[in-house]
């Protein structure tokens, strides 16, 4: 533009050929994650993906800001728990292992989480290792991983 005088008071800057760092570091891309790399189930309650979703700034008739999901790998049936408070995890947790023991007679032998702090508490550890209940973990904010209860949450808020 300035070398066809298309613009007036236009600057003339002169760059040396090169990489720029920023933008290189701004063009990054994740590597795909490989699908078929990741534990699938092959029996009911082998793995379950789990997901707290909130806080949302309306909350529920009843007062809830969070919804947390309990999905089958197995299957793919999804349960939802509406929660007021984030601290309530653990027991809703609880209360899904036992519905789904009373329902099948079988337990929970893997639990896909995103590692993001609702499932690492001293008191869910020991309880989990009580139960023989292996925790997989995912690297927080990284959806590829735990891919099913993401998918869902985007399902379920309209994105995606």
């Amino acid at each position: 533009m300035k070398d066809q005088d298309l613009v007036k008071g236009l600057l003339s800057i002169s760059l040396s050929i090169g990489y720029f760092e920023n933008c290189i570091l701004g063009k990054m891309k994740r590597h795909k994650f490989e699908k078929d790399k990741a534990t699938r189930a092959s029996q009911p309650l082998q793995l379950i993906h789990s997901d707290l979703m909130g806080s949302f700034q309306t909350k529920s008739l009843g007062g809830a800001s969070y919804v947390l999901t309990f999905i089958y790998d197995f299957g793919m049936m999804t349960f939802g728990y509406l929660l007021e408070h984030k601290d309530q995890t653990f027991d809703m947790f609880k209360e899904f292992m036992a519905l789904v023991k009373n329902q099948t007679n079988l337990n929970i032998k893997m639990l896909r989480l995103d590692n993001r702090g609702e499932y690492v508490s001293n008191e869910f550890i020991d309880f989990c290792a009580k139960h023989e209940i292996k925790r997989q973990f995912t690297i927080p904010y990284t959806s590829q991983q735990n891919g099913v209860a993401k998918k869902e949450e985007q399902d379920h808020n309209g994105h995606g």
